[in-house]
């Protein structure tokens, strides 16, 4: 991508091929729907054992909820403490800035190699990308991230970004890399990956990460992962670069332990993530490891645009657990790299216009939801991201950015539905006009819009009668039987009454 207009139009426009490439990609779907299950699973089961789920999910919107409420005042805290401990902290309104202040910072360091550790807020900016241009090496040391830097892909996944491959896939790429064939075994995987990024460790001018919370009482980042590269590219590199979105704070050491308590649990079902690292400030005289300088950039990016909104502030939220990517019914269908961005599943899909500002293209994201409400139920903090989902639909229809036919179709549709006599003559109609396309009860194949429906499933013929024809000819039916029956009754009520009257009736005597 040359710029950010190519994004916009990679998200936007090409949803619908990048979908149809993912449904006909039976690996791709597998993997993904194996994986994500196995997260769901395991999710469920820890939190089901830590006991009062939905109290901590409580615990933990709160917390978010007043973080964000007071963005002004614990970001100051933050950076003033980050600061106080020997650090230098740069505030970046745009994914440019930021990208040029990382730049600044290499220059002054005559860097020509960055070890990266896991951080979404660097592939937001596309920093590699600006790395490479600059002739400045960058190397990603999350295994996952590494495999796909070789195979020149995007993460498929906010935690896993290598989701969408297999054992025998990575061998191939690890194999083409060292020009050796390796098995398709983890071990052996593994241990060719750790021999070749320890001299990236050892050798890097620059080590950057992301920031997964920031405690603002103390200005500790804290990094969690279950891999060991956090705490190498953290410690080895003589300069340590922070990239961190704006919102990614918590007050305290106490409400750390709740957000690490639910990141863990909702992310990949663990009690606690492997390594959990706080680092504040650089290495102090005595200590025997850590950097000579610390960099923070903060990064807005379109984040404070959402502040006060009464519908989308709550995105500002995300713990980026992922969550809500691993019970998506579309997600778990296609995987991470349809969305077309850097955030995908449904907290990608109100992420990125918003972050992007742009709703003709990737607002067409929103539409890449069923509206379940699965992703609300898992998310530790309660987003509601279905409504936020409907929310951005309806403010691409109040822009007019959805096409004229769609428009004009809801146009007829509202003033069908709100006028009686032209809702029955659409009912009555709608038989004939799909009866030349049904073949034994049903329409394989619909014409025009439709068509996308009955790629995958067929289309149910409807009734001659409606249920409104139905249910007013039950009730002449009804009424029909009730007259006869009060008929009836009448002449048998008659009847008794001669019996009685003659002595003939049942259980009638003679008179004394």
């Amino acid at each position: 991508m040359s710029g950010m207009a190519s994004e916009k139009e990679l998200i936007g426009t090409g949803l619908k091929k990048r979908t149809e490439e993912a449904l006909a990609n039976d690996f791709l779907r597998k993997a993904v729907a194996l994986t994500t299950h196995k997260l769901k699973t395991a999710k469920l089961q820890v939190t089901d054992d830590f006991g009062h789920w939905e109290d901590w999910r409580e615990r933990g919107r709160q917390i978010r909820k007043h973080v964000v409420e007071h963005l002004d005042y614990y970001l100051t805290q933050f950076t003033d403490n980050v600061s106080k401990a020997g650090g230098h902290v740069y505030f970046c309104q745009t994914g440019d800035e930021a990208v040029k202040t990382f730049m600044e910072i290499a220059e002054k360091r005559r860097a020509k190699l960055v070890a990266k550790g896991k951080s979404m807020v660097s592939e937001e900016i596309h920093l590699n990308r600006h790395l490479e241009e600059r002739g400045i090496e960058a190397i990603e040391t999350d295994l996952g991230e590494y495999i796909l830097q070789l195979a020149k892909e995007t993460p498929s996944h906010l935690i896993i970004p290598a989701i969408h491959k297999n054992k025998q896939q990575i061998a191939d790429i690890f194999s083409e890399e060292a020009g050796e064939t390796f098995a398709p075994e983890t071990k052996v995987l593994a241990k060719y990956a750790k021999q070749r990024l320890r001299n990236y460790f050892l050798e890097a001018d620059i080590g950057l990460t992301g920031c997964n919370f920031g405690v603002a009482e103390s200005g500790a980042i804290t990094l969690v992962s279950n891999e060991g590269n956090g705490r190498m590219v953290t410690t080895l590199p003589k300069c340590h670069v922070v990239v961190m979105g704006m919102e990614r704070l918590v007050p305290t050491y106490d409400d750390l332990e709740v957000v690490l308590n639910l990141l863990a649990r909702s992310a990949t079902g663990q009690k606690l993530t492997t390594y959990t690292s706080m680092i504040t400030g650089p290495r102090r005289e005595g200590e025997l490891d850590g950097p000579e300088e610390l960099h923070l950039i903060v990064l807005d990016n379109g984040r404070s645009a959402q502040l006060g909104d009464p519908v989308f502030q709550e995105v500002l939220h995300c713990i980026r657990c992922a969550a809500c990517l691993n019970v998506c019914p579309v997600y778990r269908h296609v995987g991470g790299h349809t969305y077309g961005g850097v955030y995908s599943g449904p907290i990608g899909a109100v992420l990125t216009p918003l972050l992007q500002k742009d709703m003709k293209e990737a607002g067409q994201l929103a539409y890449a939801s069923s509206l379940c409400g699965a992703c609300y139920e898992a998310c530790p903090v309660k987003i509601p991201l279905h409504d936020m989902l409907v929310q951005l639909r309806a403010r691409k229809v109040r822009l007019g950015l959805t096409p004229l036919a769609e428009r004009a179709a809801f146009k007829t549709f509202r003033t069908t539905f709100g006028n009686v006599t032209l809702y029955k003559m659409a009912t009555k109609s709608a038989y004939y006009m799909m009866k030349p396309f049904v073949s034994k009860g049903v329409i394989k194949k619909a014409p025009g819009p439709a068509a996308g429906w009955t790629q995958s499933r067929h289309f149910p013929m409807k009734p001659k009668l409606s249920f409104r024809d139905r249910w007013e000819a039950l009730q002449q039916e009804l009424k029909q039987r009730g007259g006869r029956s009060e008929a009836g009754a009448a002449r048998g009520q008659d009847a008794r009454g001669r019996d009685e009257a003659d002595g003939s009736g049942k259980g009638g005597g003679r008179h004394e």
